[in-house]
């Protein structure tokens, strides 16, 4: 029941995009088509959850102990863009239309804050190893949950009225907004 609650918080409650506003560019970036926001949020649930299952035992075997805690950000990074380009290499061979539609959102993952901001809560937090990986799967899939919502709905305000003005961005960010306001309303959900 423990870790039911602790996906439905990563998820729904705490969404990473939507309440903590971390991957906003990646997020507005790759939701133009619904087949782009699954590929892009299959790579980030892959990127994140590896990068925490990395990190994690180096933060506790080798950051804690030699007292070079000060070090967290730059190593932390530093695994990121290992998996990325990991991610990057498989795509390009294995799956070339997905590599190409993400197209320079790929190589931003590394930079990704919320992959970045999830691994850097899970040592915050104090997560166990599988609390961690838990954790940073479901907030991975709150990501995509929230990428796949907002692609679907821009597919569909492409061929709707919408006024000139709103056109694109605007109307994007707008509904990026009401999306964010209706996930924070989970949060009263939170305890």
């Amino acid at each position: 029941m423990d870790y039911f609650l602790l996906v439905i918080t990563a998820v729904f409650i705490s969404n990473i995009v939507l309440v903590q506003y971390l991957g906003a560019c990646p997020f507005m970036g790759t939701s133009k088509a619904v087949s782009v926001a699954l590929g892009m949020g299959g790579a980030v649930i892959f990127v994140m959850t590896l990068a925490t299952a990395l990190t994690w035992p180096i933060q506790h075997w080798l950051l804690l102990p030699y007292r070079v805690e000060y070090l967290q950000t730059i190593v932390f990074i530093l695994v990121i863009a290992s998996l990325v380009q990991l991610v990057e290499m498989f795509l390009r061979k294995f799956v070339p239309p997905l590599y190409e539609s993400l197209g320079i959102f790929l190589p931003l993952i590394t930079t990704n804050c919320a992959v970045l901001g999830v691994a850097i809560l899970v040592q915050r937090s104090e997560y166990s190893f599988i609390r961690g990986v838990v954790f940073s799967l479901a907030s991975g899939a709150g990501f995509l949950l929230a990428l796949v919502i907002i692609a679907a709905i821009r597919e569909r305000l492409d061929t709707a009225p919408v006024p000139r003005v709103f056109k694109g961005t605007p109307v994007a960010l707008i509904t990026a907004g009401m999306m964010s306001l209706a996930f924070y309303a989970f949060r009263g959900m939170g305890g």
